[in-house]
C-alpha cells in the first residue's frame, strides 16, 4: 500500500469507531422515546442512517488524514476545528437520544452545521480535495437539522 494513503485509511477507521461507539452508548437500550415520537412524513426509514453515517464517518476520517499528513502550517488549527466538529457530532447523539432534548439537539447541531463549514473553508485552504470530502456530509446534516426542528415542533408540548 503507498506510504500516502496509509494515514488517511487509518483516520478513516479511526472516525469510523468513534462515530459507531457514540450511536452505541448513545442509545437508550430498548426505551420507546423515539419509536413513540411523532416524525414528519418524509422521515427516512431507520436502515438508511446506519449505511449514510459509515460512509460520511469514512469520508470524514480520510479527509481530516489528508490534511495530518500534509505540511501546510494551517494543519493544526484545521484540524482542531475538525476535532470540535466531530466532538459536536457525536454529542449530539446523546443528546437527542439518550437525554431525549430534541430542542436542546436543535442548537447543538446549529453550532456542528456552523463548525463544518469552518471545517470544510479550513480543509479547503489547505487541500481541495479533503474539503470536498466533507461536503456530502455537509448536506446530511443540514437535512438532520432539518428532521430534528421538525421532531421538535411536531413533539411539543
Amino acid at each position: 500500500m503507498k506510504k500516502e494513503i496509509v494515514i488517511p485509511i487509518i483516520s478513516a477507521f479511526i472516525c469510523l469507531i468513534l462515530g459507531s461507539a457514540s450511536g452505541f452508548f448513545s442509545m437508550a437500550g430498548p426505551d420507546q422515546w423515539y419509536a413513540d415520537l411523532v416524525k414528519p412524513t418524509w422521515n427516512p426509514p431507520s436502515w438508511i442512517f446506519g449505511p449514510v453515517w459509515t460512509i460520511l464517518y469514512l469520508m470524514m476520517g480520510y479527509a481530516a488524514g489528508l490534511i495530518h499528513q500534509s505540511n501546510h502550517p494551517l494543519k493544526n488549527s484545521a484540524l482542531a476545528v475538525f476535532g470540535l466538529q466531530l466532538l459536536l457530532n457525536l454529542s449530539w447523539s446523546f443528546i437527542f437520544f439518550r437525554f431525549h432534548h430534541p430542542g436542546f439537539a436543535f442548537l447543538e447541531i446549529l453550532m456542528l452545521w456552523i463548525t463544518i463549514i469552518w471545517t470544510f473553508k479550513k480543509f479547503y485552504s489547505i487541500q481541495a480535495k479533503a474539503a470536498w470530502l466533507l461536503f456530502p456530509y455537509l448536506l446530511w446534516v443540514s437535512f438532520a437539522s432539518i428532521l430534528n426542528a421538525s421532531i421538535w415542533q411536531l413533539n411539543a408540548a
